[in-house]
């Protein structure tokens, strides 16, 4: 099997090192930097030292550059067998505009709703298989997806994972890649309730790094994260998930994984702004992309046009938009009117 793995950044790396290097053999993956630079850095390096130092790249990992476009992409493309997008969630819109008329399957990785097309915020965002419904209709594609953090994946650490797709195909396309004795991974065609639970956790995450951050305890934390799992249901039903989903790896596992731990960098930011830090100074200092810091206004936007209520997603906006201090955040959420426990 050929697998193109389209963005060096930490996961797609990860990803790329795990699928080459399955059952102790490898196989050939080629892993696509837009960065010219990275690539011969990587090439000679044997290693993706921005963003995973200290892991080997195995010799069957190809590194690649050449720019995509409509007229040279079948050069990177041509013997793909499955294509895997490794972009942020800003960059899935175009990945999948150009990979429309691509014969292989294709699943993305990234995990949020999408900023508001134009400034349209009447759209609250859209999901990643709702991007491809716009743009691509004809392509077979899915999500890769669940509680995974790149460096243990790429240091070959048990990791379970979700492959969500509407198509059969697609599913069993991404178990044959990725599963091995490190990395299992499981078929779920509830692609709507695995993309909300990829969502929503990160907002979630904030949340729970700027409650470790104020040093509310465990009693507090778990509160977060169980009430989180309860707003996370029911924007999911909405979108027309199924509930037993968000029971599984890309809701409760995730949640829980990004809400607590230390290699988390939508916690962390909840943990710096909890310091004082500004948004734009905790943002700084991670040097990576936190998805939640993007996509948490177009998850709450999302929620209020279904009308759905999701209180610590609103706090966790307020607080970034700076309406909210840290503290008055936490006095927010624990001064609204008591209700039944019921989602």
């Amino acid at each position: 099997m050929n697998i193109v793995v389209l963005g060096a950044g930490a996961w797609g790396t990860a990803l790329a090192i795990g699928a080459a290097s399955q059952d102790g053999q490898f196989r050939q993956v080629t892993l696509w930097a837009r960065d010219a630079r990275q690539a011969a850095e990587m090439r000679e390096q044997r290693e993706n030292r921005r963003y995973l130092p200290g892991v080997a790249l195995p010799p069957t990992v190809t590194i690649d550059s050449r720019p995509l476009d409509a007229t040279s992409s079948g050069a990177v493309l041509a013997q793909a067998d499955l294509v895997i997008i490794g972009t942020p969630m800003a960059g899935l819109r175009g990945m999948l505009a150009l990979l429309a008329a691509h014969p292989a399957p294709v699943a993305w990785l990234c995990k949020g709703f999408e900023a508001p097309v134009h400034g349209d915020a009447g759209s609250g965002g859209l999901l990643g298989h709702e991007i491809r419904a716009q743009v691509a209709p004809r392509l077979k594609a899915g999500v890769l997806s669940g509680p995974s953090f790149a460096q243990e994946v790429a240091r070959g650490q048990p990791t379970a994972l979700v492959a969500a797709s509407e198509h059969a195909s697609v599913r069993d396309v991404l178990v044959a890649a990725f599963h091995g004795p490190a990395l299992r991974v499981y078929a779920n065609d509830d692609i709507v309730g695995v993309e909300v639970g990829g969502a929503v956790k990160n907002v979630l995450a904030i949340a729970t790094g700027l409650c470790d951050g104020l040093d509310l305890g465990l009693n507090a934390r778990a509160a977060l994260v169980t009430r989180g799992l309860a707003e996370m249901t029911r924007l999911g039903l909405a979108l027309g998930a199924r509930a037993d989903t968000f029971m599984g790896l890309s809701g409760l596992g995730d949640l829980v994984l990004t809400a607590t731990g230390d290699l988390s960098r939508n916690r962390r930011v909840g943990q710096l702004l909890s310091q004082g830090m500004t948004l734009q100074q905790a943002l700084d200092s991670l040097g990576h992309v936190a998805e939640g810091v993007y996509s948490a206004r177009t998850v709450v936007q999302r929620a209020r046009l279904l009308g759905v209520d999701m209180p610590i997603s609103e706090a966790v906006v307020a607080l970034l938009e700076g309406r909210l201090r840290p503290a008055q955040a936490v006095a927010a959420l624990m001064g609204r009117d008591p209700k039944d426990e019921g989602l």
